[in-house]
């Protein structure tokens, strides 16, 4: 298997999902799981104290990223696939959505299924990149093609070129393709708008549903960023005492969103609140935060390491948490069923929703020591 991403980060990974597996309490089969579990931010508010959290116990927290996967019945047709996925940039996000398709591999080779695969990305998020793999890979032979939509405008109508040639397409990790495109199935977020509502949500009510935000979107055109900035305009637009103030683009960059974060501080010294749309910018705008001394409230996505120490500072106010480990591992027994040729029906859905866990300060440690040992 080629890998885009050989870096130590991913040997840190291995080692902490280990340290998971013999921390975690056993859990039911993905699936069942993923039904039980609520939608992002619907932990009942009547249960928690005030803008504290998530849960009173460590359990929510614990199941936010569920390690225990072990394939379904499904008999797979052929002893050997050879599948190619392409992501949006190479980052430690889909370095943990690796790890899933890692262990799914393991799996299916303890079975005698040779499953081999490229997972490939650009060093900067790029719809133009992305289109070249994906140009370059349908020629290959691959059984599937994955790709996490680094634009849906610009990469919907290159699958549909794709699927329309005979060349089976699925989409995965955090951004569908366009309402309509032909790519067979979706395996990731499905509820991005409501993550950035929910964050939202959260700190509007910490701020009394008074204060001047700014929102980092990530990257333009990208369907999850775009569909967490939405939901984050929409909610505001809700109050007439919330006020956005700037909205910047850091492309997916810790240092552009210290740059930007620091700039948006210059020209409004009064800010309130930072709204991040991806897992980058929480740890660029929380150091740009520290750096001034300024008071403004932090809400963002994801388990950086570096983030969840902010958030157990109370430099950041509350993360959402997405299941990367569980997105992996559903992508690649997925791909499998389409590569025989299955459609989307009884052995797996057009959509495959992943959870979100919004967790608060109370929350961090246990995260930390959780997915890095961080004690």
């Amino acid at each position: 298997m080629q890998r885009g991403f050989q870096k130590l980060h991913s040997v840190i990974l291995a080692l902490m999902m280990m340290l998971v597996l013999v921390a975690c309490p056993s859990a039911s089969p993905a699936e069942d799981s993923r039904e039980a579990s609520p939608p992002a931010g619907s932990t009942d508010p009547a249960e928690l104290p005030s803008g504290e959290g998530t849960s009173k116990e460590a359990a929510p927290v614990n199941s936010a990223v569920n390690f225990n996967h072990e394939l379904d019945s499904y008999v797979p047709q052929k002893d050997h696939y050879n599948f190619y996925f392409t992501y949006k940039t190479v980052h430690p996000w889909w370095d943990s959505v690796a790890l899933g398709m890692e262990e799914a591999q393991r799996q299916y080779l303890e079975k005698g299924i040779v499953v081999t695969y490229e997972y490939m990305a650009p060093e900067g998020a790029s719809a133009e990149d992305q289109t070249k793999r994906l140009m370059l890979a349908e020629h290959r032979h691959y059984d599937v093609i994955g790709v996490d939509v680094a634009d849906e405008s610009v990469i919907s109508p290159v699958i549909d070129r794709m699927v329309d040639a005979g060349i089976k397409v699925m989409t995965f990790s955090s951004s569908d393709a366009a309402a309509g495109c032909k790519r067979i199935a979706y395996v990731g977020n499905t509820h991005n708008y409501e993550d950035g509502a929910d964050l939202t949500e959260a700190l509007c009510e910490k701020l009394a549903y008074k204060g001047k935000v700014a929102i980092l979107v990530g990257s333009k055109g990208a369907p999850c960023h775009e569909d967490r900035a939405r939901g984050a305009r929409d909610t505001i637009a809700k109050y007439s005492g919330m006020e956005i103030a700037a909205t910047e683009y850091d492309m997916d960059s810790v240092d552009l969103a210290y740059t930007l974060t620091m700039q948006i501080l210059k020209d409004h010294p009064d800010l309130d609140g930072i709204i991040c749309c991806n897992m980058s910018n929480p740890v660029g705008a929380a150091r740009a935060i520290k750096e001034t001394g300024s008071h403004a409230i932090i809400v963002g996505m994801d388990h950086d390491q570096e983030a969840l120490r902010y958030l157990n500072e109370g430099v950041i106010y509350c993360l959402g948490v997405q299941d990367c480990y569980s997105i992996g591992f559903d992508t690649l027994q997925v791909a499998v069923k389409i590569a025989d040729g299955n459609q989307p029906g009884e052995l797996f859905p057009e959509k495959t929703n992943e959870i979100t866990t919004v967790i608060y300060q109370k929350d961090a440690a246990i995260m930390l020591e959780l997915l890095y040992g961080d004690i």
